[in-house]
């Protein structure tokens, strides 16, 4: 048994050195007597609602049942002062989720259970059930928590998958448009290769046909003229 089981909330009675058979019962086997009745029914409630503590030291076993001593006034004032030192002592978070801080505010919950029941059996099964049914909410809710965070993780390792896809797919058209862009620039070059052969050429063929056409301008004026003076030959 740690030491914290040993420092709990719950008042418990003094640890109790039973059998090596594991044989339980704090009477032993004998009946109460007719007047204890009473307290009897009161003590198997508080068994049910806290179950006694077993440890093993030494080759013994011990087994330690909680208190059937009823609370008073002081009592409940050293359960806070203790509440509010174990909560300084073991340095539990005020805000937010801290197991530190709900382990002792279920212990100190468990107490003041076992303190009601003690005056009225009927009211403690109630607080019973009430402490039951909210940590059934808080296994719920953490359960829920919990749910969200694997489903917020997985959302996140799929989104940095996408992400590194994306990348790839931007390095990749990137890449191809480089390619495409330096592609287009050759073929500006040749186009404008092409447009100064092409002019180049157009400019010697309109030369060449005008030095042709005055040519046959001037070979046509000489002929001309040659037969002119043919015809304005006398005749003999």
């Amino acid at each position: 048994m740690n030491a914290q089981q040993h420092q709990s909330l719950v008042k418990y009675d003094n640890p109790v050195l039973v059998s090596t058979t594991k044989s339980k019962g704090k009477k032993k086997g004998k009946l109460p007597p007719v007047d204890n009745q009473q307290l009897t029914q009161t003590e198997d409630i508080l068994n049910s609602i806290l179950p006694p503590r077993e440890w093993t030291a030494e080759g013994q076993l011990w087994v330690q049942y909680v208190s059937s001593t009823p609370a008073t006034r002081l009592d409940v004032i050293n359960l806070q002062e203790q509440l509010d030192h174990k909560l300084q002592t073991r340095q539990a978070r005020e805000t937010g989720i801290c197991p530190i801080r709900e382990e002792l505010y279920a212990q100190c919950f468990d107490e003041l259970i076992r303190q009601v029941t003690i005056n009225c059996a009927e009211r403690g099964l109630l607080l019973l059930r009430v402490r039951d049914e909210i940590r059934m909410t808080i296994a719920a809710y953490q359960t829920l928590y919990e749910s969200s965070i694997a489903f917020g993780m997985r959302k996140a390792l799929m989104a940095e998958q996408k992400k590194a896809e994306m990348e790839a797919t931007i390095k990749r058209l990137q890449a191809e448009r480089s390619d495409m862009e330096r592609q287009v620039e050759m073929l500006t070059q040749k186009i404008d290769q092409i447009e100064t052969r092409e002019a180049e050429r157009q400019e010697l063929d309109e030369k060449k046909h005008s030095d042709e056409v005055a040519y046959l301008k001037n070979l046509n004026d000489t002929l001309k003229r040659n037969l002119e003076s043919l015809l304005a030959a006398p005749k003999k």
